[in-house]
């Protein structure tokens, strides 16, 4: 009988053992998901190029990062993610909850929306046919050609001098042209020079 119980006793100490192992790993698990998605934020809104986007969007530093972390987060971890895990990964230090999380998620959605209707209204109207938007269209022309740079170089090994040279010149040019097309002015100005000529 004796050895009864000592037979008994060793599996369940094992699986106390396991079940607190198996909860260490996945909080160590959770911690470095957390760490490695917001290091992954601050990295992206810490880009100058995004910082000026987001700047001359219609989407909040908030909405940008919620919706970041509910596109993006899934690719990161590896898995689906529900939404109290994805509150858990904003970068607020005391975390929110997640209707709060879902509520910032919906107005960015929204946001995201209106600024693809309001380009599908521009088209319709045919003032993508004018040349007062010709700028911002070669702008995104550039931001393509930047962004595919950027990816061949880092997607191999290290990227040579060279690859580094190109893609600092482009992101000087880059940051440039956006900061001057980001004054609503700007548009006026094309339209007036456009219907003097």
């Amino acid at each position: 009988m004796f050895a009864g119980k000592r037979g008994l006793q060793k599996p369940l100490i094992w699986l106390v053992y396991k079940t607190v192992s198996i909860s260490h790993v996945l909080q160590v698990e959770k911690t470095q998901l957390k760490e490695n998605v917001q290091n992954w934020i601050i990295r992206l809104t810490n880009d100058p190029i995004i910082k000026i986007l987001t700047k001359n969007s219609n989407l909040t530093k908030v909405q940008l990062e919620t919706l970041l972390i509910d596109v993006l987060a899934q690719n990161v971890s590896g898995k689906t993610l529900k939404y109290d895990e994805k509150a858990k990964l904003r970068l607020v230090k005391a975390g929110i909850s997640r209707g709060s999380f879902n509520r910032t998620l919906r107005q960015s959605r929204k946001n995201v929306i209106q600024a693809i209707y309001t380009i599908l209204l521009l088209g319709y109207l045919g003032i993508f046919d004018t040349t007062s938007l010709n700028p911002y269209l070669e702008i995104s022309h550039k931001l393509k050609t930047y962004t595919d740079m950027y990816r061949d170089a880092f997607q191999g090994n290290k990227p040579t001098e060279e690859q580094m040279r190109i893609i600092k010149i482009l992101s000087e040019e880059l940051e440039t042209s956006l900061n001057a097309l980001s004054n609503p002015s700007v548009l006026s100005e094309k339209r007036d020079i456009t219907s003097h000529s």
